[in-house]
């Protein structure tokens, strides 16, 4: 499963929203295995507006290019609606990408059966 993590220095989560992160670290995770396979920057422009519904596109368009289908952050806003049927996203409580991947492992078969309800899908708290 690929999954991107929402950070700015590539090892903490920030304290905003999903789409404002700087970067997005992007990892393959399994139960026994992780393994990092791409850092990208997020060079989508800034909002217009709030919850703006073209930043939720390219936001979109730039994870999908890397098949990312989970999305992992501390906290997302209104745009949530829109992107979770593209990607699993993730609330997460973990300060650190690394403590985040421990849960995501421990939660993988209910990660993978979130992912299948496709555009039903809702995110989860992990």
């Amino acid at each position: 499963m690929k999954v991107a993590f929402a950070t700015d220095n590539g090892i903490n989560f920030m304290d905003r929203h999903f789409g404002d992160a700087l970067h997005y670290r992007i990892y393959e995770i399994n139960e026994d295995n992780f393994e990092l396979i791409d850092s990208i920057e997020n060079n989508t422009e800034e909002e217009k507006r709030h919850a703006d519904p073209k930043k939720a596109k390219n936001i979109t368009n730039l994870l999908k290019e890397k098949d990312v289908q989970v999305a992992v952050s501390k906290i997302f806003g209104p745009n949530i609606k829109r992107i979770k049927s593209k990607f699993v996203c993730i609330l997460t409580k973990e300060k650190t990408i690394e403590e985040a991947i421990i849960s995501i492992q421990k939660n993988i078969s209910l990660i993978q059966k979130e992912w299948e309800l496709g555009e039903e899908r809702n995110y989860l708290r992990i």
